[in-house]
């Protein structure tokens, strides 16, 4: 069993940034693939990054340049950093680890882009 805590959410303006974190239960942080998801109110939950662990990271086309994923293995934790925040990112914010043998789910962390 993983479990996944998101912090860092909140009220930003267009144009700002935020750092989301996400802390990781467990021994074996080092090997899952790690990602973040968002869904906005009547929408469909979407991949927003992904990091292997070896550290590749994938991005959707709608983030590409403006986000950045990144994970601390020591610390068990991943993170994803946004900046050039737009209305249309607004949404909840869930952290996903995949192990070898399924995916967890956190939480999620609430982020709203308005001025």
């Amino acid at each position: 069993q993983v479990q996944l805590v998101e912090s860092g959410g909140g009220l930003v303006q267009p144009g700002g940034s935020l750092r989301l974190s996400c802390a990781a239960s467990g021994s074996s942080f080092s090997f899952y693939v790690m990602a973040w998801f968002r869904q906005a109110p009547g929408k469909q939950r979407d991949v927003v990054a992904a990091i292997t662990s070896s550290g590749n990271a994938n991005y959707a086309d709608s983030v590409k340049g403006r986000f950045t994923i990144s994970r601390d293995n020591a610390k068990n934790t991943v993170y994803l950093q946004m900046n050039s925040l737009k209305p249309e990112d607004t949404a909840v914010y869930y952290c996903r680890a995949t192990t070898t043998t399924q995916g967890y789910w956190g939480q999620g962390t609430q982020v709203t882009v308005s001025s």
